[in-house]
Parts: structure tokens; C-alpha cells; sequence
């Protein structure tokens, strides 16, 4: 296998000109970094190998194949930025001293680009060239999160091995790692033999045993989920006795406010602004300039996914732009995601456009039918808010009551009582039948049930299913189970796998104006302080506004409540309304 090579060809500098003419677009923090890169070729004290990053370029491309739809199968040929980044780490090698070498001069690369456009199989395929073509005895460590996002690139390693005929032949796998050594190989010694005792192996930041290593090689990824730096850590102490460590960070943005990557990210501005010094650290942060430009200009959309029309498809990125731009469940995930522009942990769920909608309806025109209940519950401080939802010809028909103590009502006379800090005169709301208030301090959960109750001695309305979180709800699951059946109640989880769909189903709804909610004032203001906090694999989930903690969200949490009841039993409900 000889991967040895004279040509002397940068590709740093074929793409630093392709930018120039116009033909790949790049942003901010890529142009300063190709730009510290291009003054390292002129740089005395800097020793440029070609030679080196070719070798690495040209194993990838011939032993290593991708293994994954639709491209598996077929040989790993590196994209120009792909070339670029791989010359990056190897080219450049400065004077060491302490080993009286020349060593790498970056070991520490940060790789920030939009999902999808392969930056896993390509540090994979990195990790793979150096183990094959570095010294041996080297040994890869690859972290994430949890043993699943770690598997990734370790599975990518493994697959990329396996498609290679003359590198299967040489190694083999377990459930701890990939050795050196196969069992049919005649030949007992040598690099590619078990003398080598190189391996690559996986590690999770949920794990234990993560201290006492002695690698060479780490890779960390997805480390926008990190709140800290307690992975990463003991990860790039083990690289500590190495002439020549490496340790590749790879992520998109990500929603954790104030973690690991935040953190890292600052340090990465300081740097490529030239405001600190930290000679050993690249930096590959692929990024929109700004969001005004995802909305308006396709074009950019290459500076924060370099695959993209090779590697991620345009349509697939139209579609979630599309989808971004109506729907603010989508939108803070694509643009994090996607585009690599910060978003906060909360942001602004429901515009007015979408909240407003002035169709009423008479209870009288639903007597006798079946519903949806929620309740979201809370004994003291909160409103609480009981929901019926209809659903009818299409539309969803809201009714509901809120409940509040006595002590808290009367607050709104007095501005030092942090009671009614959201200073709201629930009497007036009272005196409008929107509010029920109850004496003293707490809410009574006898008078939640009697207002559903009333629903069926008045209207002679029934509760097909009754959605409820489980917070302060253990007497009033007692007074409807002993009035209506214990079958009727369906607990609904606080979290974002039970409420990120029925989300995205009342969004839609409330656009379409498909969601009567009968102009209520109390539903319309809590539906104004609702945010969206997102997750990393997108699930969405509400939380209030930031700063806005005083303002109420309960009217919206037990809409919501309905919708996750609704959708787990839909057919069942419309097949009983149908026969009523």
C-alpha cells in the first residue's frame, strides 16, 4: 500500500481561488481562517508537507468507501473542501524542541458545520488514515453524549473498514473496539499485525472509567449538547504524553444555553479575531453571516453546509426553509441546525396573525356531544385551567373555565402584593363567567370536577378522554374517576416526546383557523406569553417567555393537554361521535 507521493498540488489554495472566483461561497469566520492558512505557506518558521496531507488525502479516497444511502458502496472521493481541511491538519508542521522534531502544528480542530453534510464520515475517514499510515501503536478514542451518538463515528470507522478489502484483511472488531490482527492472516509480525497494538474505541460522557487513558487520537462529537466540559476533559488529559496528539471537536449549534460549545465558540471568536494567541488550534466554523440571508439569498446557504448539491440536497434544504418560515416549531431547529445560527433554549412560539381569531360559537350547538378534556392543575399560585375541545366538521371547538384563590383575586388591589404580580383583574373576568374563584389560598379540586360535571348536567356533554398532567392532580382524578369511570383519564407527560407533535398540530391548527377557541381573552393572552423550548433532535415543548415569568401560560398548556389526548386516540373518538 504505498500512499507515498511527491505532488506537490495545495488544495487550500485551489479553494481559497475558487472563492475568489466566485464559484463556492464561504462566510465570516472560514475566510479568516483560510487566510491565517494561506500566510502559513510563507511563513519561515513554518515547515509545509504536502507530501504528508497528500498520503492522508489519497488513503482516504482509495481505501476508504461510504456506507451509507445513496452513496454506499462507492469510493470516499473527497469534495475541495474536504481536500482543504484534510491539508489543514497534516501540511503544516512547526519545530519542536522538547522532541527535536518537526510535530503537527494544529492538534486541536474544531469542525462547526450544518447537519448532513457529512462531516462525521469525514473525520472518521481521518481518524482511519492516520491509524493505517501514522506511527504504530496509535490509539483513537472517539466520546460523545451518550453511547448511541458516540457509536456514529465509531460505526463509521468500522463500516468504512469493513468495505475495504485490504484493510479487513488486516484487523478485526469486538464489542470493545477495532484491533489490529485479523485470524486469517498468515503473517505474525509487522504494523499490520496483532504486535500493533493500536485500537479505536468509543466512550460516553454518561459512562464511568473515563480517566487513566493514554491515547493519541480523540474525537468528541455533537458536543453542543455538553453542559460542561466533563467529557472532553479527561479525553484531552489522556493526549498529554503524545509528540503529536490530535483532537477533533465536530458539532452543529445547538440549544444548550451556556455550555461546553458556547464556551468554545467564544474562545474560537477570540482567536480568529486575532484577539488571542493559540498557535496549535484550527478552527472550520461554517456559518451563515446573518438570518436575513437564509430568507433571501439561496446562494449563501453554502456557507454554513460546504456539501451542499453534492453531498445535501437543495430540495431537502428548500423544504425546510419553506416550512421554517410559517412554522416557529421548525424554525429556531433549521436555522440551529442548518445554518449554525445561535437560537435560545426558548423562543417565541405564536405570532398575533396566528393567535387572533374572532369566530365564536354557542354551547348549545354541541349539546350532547362527546369531547377532549385537559387540565392543567395547580393548587396555589397559578391559574388553573380546565379544558373541553370539540372536534367537528374540521374544526376544533375550545370551551374552558379558569380557577383561582380568593387571596390572589384580591391581590390586583393591592401593587406590593407579588401575589397578582401579572396585576390582572380576575373580578372583572369573574363577573364575565371566565373565572371561577375559590376561597382562600388554594384552588379546590371538587370545584375543577363540578365545572366538567356541569358540562353534562347542563349540556349533557360526556368525556370521551380526559387529558391531565400529574402535578397536584390526585383528587381531582378521584372526583371524575368515581363521576365518570377511571377509563376516561389518560396522564400526559410534561415532555417533549408527549407534547412536540400535538405543538405542531395546534400551530397549524391556529393558522388555518381551525381552533374556535370561542375569542376567549383569558385563552388569547396566554397563548401571547407561550415560547417553544427546542431539543436537539428537534421536539419542541412550551415553556413562558423568558423574562415573563409573572405572565400565565395556562390556558395554553391544557389546550395542549386536549391535542396530546386527541392524537393518541383520534380514531376512536371520531368513530363514537359518529355513532352518537
Amino acid at each position: 500500500m504505498d500512499l507515498q507521493t511527491t505532488n506537490e498540488h495545495s488544495y487550500i489554495k485551489e479553494y481559497a481561488q475558487a472563492v475568489t472566483d466566485g464559484d463556492i461561497v464561504i462566510g465570516r469566520r472560514v475566510r479568516q481562517t483560510l487566510d491565517m492558512l494561506l500566510a502559513l505557506f510563507d511563513n519561515d518558521s513554518v515547515k509545509v508537507d504536502l507530501a504528508d496531507s497528500t498520503k492522508h488525502i489519497r488513503f482516504i479516497e482509495n481505501e476508504c468507501k461510504l456506507y451509507e444511502a445513496p452513496f454506499a458502496g462507492k469510493p470516499f472521493k473527497l469534495e475541495l473542501f474536504q481536500k482543504a481541511i484534510v491539508e489543514s491538519i497534516f501540511a503544516f508542521k512547526v519545530w519542536n524542541d522538547e522532541v527535536g522534531r518537526y510535530v503537527r502544528k494544529f492538534q486541536d480542530v474544531l469542525v462547526v458545520m450544518g447537519r448532513k453534510n457529512g462531516k462525521s464520515p469525514l473525520v472518521a475517514a481521518i481518524l482511519l488514515s492516520e491509524w493505517f499510515c501514522g506511527e504504530m501503536g496509535t490509539k483513537i478514542l472517539i466520546g460523545s453524549n451518550n453511547y448511541e451518538q458516540a457509536d456514529i463515528m465509531f460505526s463509521a470507522c468500522d463500516a468504512m473498514r469493513e468495505e475495504s478489502r485490504s484493510l479487513a484483511k488486516c484487523t478485526r472488531r469486538n464489542n470493545i473496539g477495532i484491533f489490529f490482527g485479523n485470524q486469517k492472516q498468515k503473517k505474525k509480525h509487522g504494523k499490520f499485525t496483532r504486535q500493533n497494538k493500536g485500537s479505536i474505541k468509543r466512550i460516553s460522557a454518561s459512562g464511568g472509567n473515563k480517566e487513566g487513558r493514554n491515547i493519541k487520537i480523540g474525537a468528541v462529537d455533537e458536543v453542543h449538547e455538553m453542559a460542561d466540559n466533563h467529557l472532553v476533559m479527561p479525553i484531552r488529559q489522556a493526549l498529554s504524553t503524545q509528540d503529536e496528539p490530535l483532537y477533533f471537536e465536530i458539532t452543529t449549534e445547538g440549544f444548550t444555553e451556556g455550555g461546553y460549545l458556547d464556551q468554545r465558540l467564544e474562545q474560537a471568536t477570540h482567536v480568529l479575531d486575532g484577539e488571542v494567541e493559540m498557535p496549535d488550534f484550527l478552527i472550520w466554523w461554517y456559518a451563515q453571516d446573518s438570518e436575513e440571508e437564509v430568507w433571501q439569498d439561496e446562494g449563501s446557504w453554502q456557507k454554513s453546509n460546504p456539501g451542499i448539491g453534492v453531498i445535501k440536497k437543495y430540495s431537502f434544504l428548500r423544504k425546510m426553509v419553506d416550512e421554517a418560515r410559517t412554522s416557529a416549531t421548525t424554525r429556531a431547529f433549521v436555522l440551529s441546525k442548518d445554518f449554525n445560527i445561535k437560537q435560545n433554549s426558548a423562543t417565541a412560539w405564536l405570532d398575533m396573525a396566528t393567535i387572533i381569531n374572532p369566530a365564536t360559537f354557542d354551547m348549545r350547538e354541541l349539546e350532547g356531544a362527546m369531547y377532549i378534556g385537559g387540565l392543567d392543575y395547580a393548587e396555589t399560585t397559578d391559574l388553573c385551567s380546565a379544558k373541553a375541545m370539540f372536534v367537528k366538521d374540521g374544526i376544533k371547538y375550545l370551551t374552558g373555565m379558569y380557577f383561582i384563590p380568593q387571596t390572589k383575586a384580591d391581590a390586583i388591589l393591592d401593587d406590593k402584593n407579588l401575589k397578582n404580580p401579572e396585576h390582572k383583574d380576575y373580578h372583572k373576568w369573574a363577573q364575565q363567567g371566565l373565572v371561577t374563584i375559590c376561597e382562600g389560598t388554594e384552588v379546590d379540586e371538587q370545584v375543577v370536577a363540578n365545572w366538567f360535571i356541569g358540562l353534562y348536567e347542563n349540556y349533557h356533554m360526556m368525556p370521551f378522554k380526559f387529558g391531565y398532567d400529574n402535578w397536584h392532580s390526585k383528587g381531582f382524578k378521584r372526583c371524575m374517576g368515581e363521576y365518570f369511570g377511571d377509563e376516561v383519564l389518560e396522564k400526559v407527560g410534561m415532555d417533549f416526546m408527549s407534547l412536540s407533535s400535538p405543538m405542531h398540530s395546534m400551530e397549524s391548527d391556529m393558522k388555518l383557523k381551525k381552533l374556535n377557541y370561542n375569542n376567549n381573552p383569558i385563552d388569547k393572552w396566554c397563548f401571547e406569553n407561550m415560547s417553544i423550548k427546542t431539543n436537539n433532535i428537534g421536539l419542541v415543548m412550551p415553556v413562558k417567555k423568558y423574562g415573563q415569568s409573572k405572565n400565565r401560560i395556562d390556558g395554553g398548556m391544557a389546550t395542549i393537554i386536549c391535542y396530546a389526548t386527541y392524537s393518541r386516540y383520534k380514531i376512536e373518538y371520531e368513530q363514537a361521535m359518529n355513532m352518537r
